[in-house]
Formats: C-alpha cells, sequence, structure tokens
C-alpha cells in the first residue's frame, strides 16, 4: 500500500478589474501616469502570496495578466484558465440560474480540488451551484469593485485557506 500523496493546496481563482483594479466610487480622479494599471497595489500581490494556495488568473485579461498584472504586484508568472465558447445549452441554463459565465468553468478547471474564487460578480446564484456540483469545499469571496481587495477580504481569506 502506497503512503497517501500530500495533500494540495487549495487554488485561488483570481480576477482582476474589481478585486485588483478598483473601480472607484467616482469621487476621485484615476491616479495620474499609468493610467488604470496605476491602482494596482503591490502590497496586495506580497498579501496574495503569503497566502497558504496556488493562485490561478480567474480573468478577461487571460495571458496578459502575466505580463501586464503580474510583475507591477511581484507575483511570478501564474496558471491562467482560458475561458472556452460556452454551448447554447450551457448559456440558457446558465441565464435561468443567474449564473456567472466563469462558474461552470472554474469547477471544471479545479477538478474537485479545494478552491476559493475571488470576483466582483459573484452571487448567490453561483455559490448554489457550486455547492451542488463541486466535490471539493470551496468559498465563493465577492469583492465589491468600488473599493478592491481590503484587510476585511485578506483577513477571511487567510482563515478559511488555513482551515482548509
Amino acid at each position: 500500500m502506497e503512503p497517501p500523496s500530500h495533500r494540495e493546496r487549495p487554488l485561488l481563482f483570481l480576477d482582476v478589474d474589481g478585486p485588483l483594479l478598483p473601480f472607484g466610487d467616482g469621487s476621485r480622479p484615476p491616479p495620474s501616469g499609468g493610467g488604470h494599471l496605476a491602482r494596482l497595489d503591490p502590497q496586495v500581490g506580497l498579501r496574495l502570496a503569503a497566502l497558504p494556495c496556488d493562485l490561478v488568473w480567474a480573468t478577461t485579461w487571460e495571458d496578459q495578466a502575466n505580463a501586464e498584472i503580474a510583475p507591477r504586484l511581484g507575483l511570478p508568472r501564474l496558471p491562467v484558465v482560458n475561458w472556452p465558447e460556452p454551448s447554447a445549452e450551457a448559456e440558457r441554463e446558465d441565464r435561468w440560474f443567474g449564473l456567472c459565465w466563469k462558474t461552470r468553468t472554474l469547477v471544471a478547471w479545479a477538478k474537485g480540488r479545494s478552491f476559493v474564487w475571488v470576483d466582483d460578480a459573484i452571487t448567490d446564484a453561483d455559490r448554489d451551484w457550486v455547492s451542488a456540483h463541486h466535490p471539493g469545499r470551496a468559498l465563493l469571496h465577492h469583492v465589491l469593485s468600488p473599493r478592491g481587495l481590503t484587510d476585511d477580504d485578506f483577513i477571511a481569506l487567510d482563515h478559511w485557506l488555513r482551515a482548509v
């Protein structure tokens, strides 16, 4: 009998627009120089890297996240979720259930592995669907897009990841 293999660390699926690039509340002008990427906070990269998980880009930026976002946050190249064209049936079902277009793909990508999904588009419908279709543990963590990831978000993520 073989010894049990080491437990895989949970995945953390990470969206860019909203969580890492907050949209702000409109009360302040965007930072000058560097355009919208100037809103990236390098401290967020350090905090993400310190979490006990494997980070994965789950964003429409796809491979551009490694070229544009990762270096500004001090992160290494990360795996990237590529978004397939959904079938007409899956699209109809997603609309019916009110699912985010990313939900099915992330569950498939995780292959039963525990994961956290950090996004500003998560709803209770996504939580319900993941709970019914994903055999592993999952935390779908909604981030408010005007402010992006905050101290409270990092506390919640770290607490959940250490409990898995």
